[in-house]
């Protein structure tokens, strides 16, 4: 790193909260790395309360752009100039890029989460599919793998800030795809264990199982899903979460963590700042590399 840097080293960003555990620096300034790029990526920890002040950082410092992950990718859409029509329908951004000055928002989370599973050699199009949260990473994983053609999905959420924000996700999709979305509330169990069993795929896009809830998670009896399920859990820190260990218990043998989204959502990103494709076989062989909990 100290031989790439020097006074023509562009600087982007990953700000949320917490972010420490991200694996996103790794990834992206090894890729700078293997393809002779002079840029930096740095971690900062940025809370909705600070977020417009590191936004503003973004002009003042001249980077070339910052990733935004959660608690700020729906608030930091007031503060940008412009935003990609997917990022717009979404609701939500995870990438910026800064052209002279310009601000505009991006999303690849919906992206990363289809090709992740495409990587593995799975098709949930024309399936049903489970999801918790509705927030930014959710919203983009439901809005993408409806126009990529998933036949339903059930969307369930707490009765807290992002609810209305769920109700939005259904009204979009069942208007603008052919998916048939539905809202239910978390609170309601003996629901949430009817739609998961009837699902071809189960997906957690909410905190839970990361820190500091790395021994919580949504679905705690491994009777409620069936061997030939799929269930991925957004989280990647720990690297196996709480889910994942009862999906796990219940036999099945597609069970994923967030690295494969979190890779494939970074390599949308890296191409929208660098004009080049990331070197992703190279990255994979780093990020999975370690099996074991992080």
């Amino acid at each position: 790193m100290a031989e790439r840097i020097d006074g023509h080293t562009l600087l982007i960003g990953l700000m949320a909260y917490p972010i420490r555990h991200s694996m996103s620096p790794t990834m992206h300034n090894n890729a700078f790395a293997k393809l002779g790029l002079n840029y930096a990526y740095l971690a900062f920890e940025v809370t909705n309360e600070t977020l417009p002040s590191a936004i503003e950082s973004i002009r003042t410092l001249d980077m070339r752009g910052s990733n935004i992950s959660m608690p700020n990718k729906q608030k930091v859409i007031p503060l940008l100039d412009k935003l990609d029509p997917a990022a717009k329908m979404v609701g939500a951004v995870n990438t910026i890029v800064n052209d002279d000055g310009v601000l505009t928002g991006y999303t690849t989370d919906g992206i990363g989460f289809m090709k992740a599973l495409a990587d593995e050699g799975l098709d949930i199009r024309e399936h049903k599919m489970t999801l918790a949260g509705a927030g930014g990473a959710g919203t983009a994983i439901a809005v993408q793998a409806a126009l990529d053609g998933v036949k339903e999905i059930s969307i369930f959420n707490m009765h807290d800030a992002t609810w209305a924000n769920a109700e939005r996700n259904v009204k979009l999709i069942n208007e603008q795809t052919d998916c048939h979305a539905t809202l239910h509330s978390l609170e309601d169990r003996d629901d949430f264990k009817r739609e998961i069993q009837s699902s071809y795929i189960y997906t957690d896009s909410t905190g839970v199982g990361m820190k500091p809830l790395e021994d919580k998670t949504l679905v705690d009896d491994p009777s409620w899903f069936s061997s030939d399920q799929i269930v991925f859990d957004t989280v990647y820190a720990p690297r196996t979460t709480k889910l994942m260990k009862v999906a796990r218990q219940a036999g099945l043998k597609h069970v994923y963590n967030g690295l494969g989204m979190m890779l494939e959502q970074g390599a949308a990103a890296f191409k929208l700042w660098t004009g080049e494709d990331m070197p992703v076989d190279y990255i994979h062989q780093i990020l999975f590399s370690d099996d074991q909990d992080k």
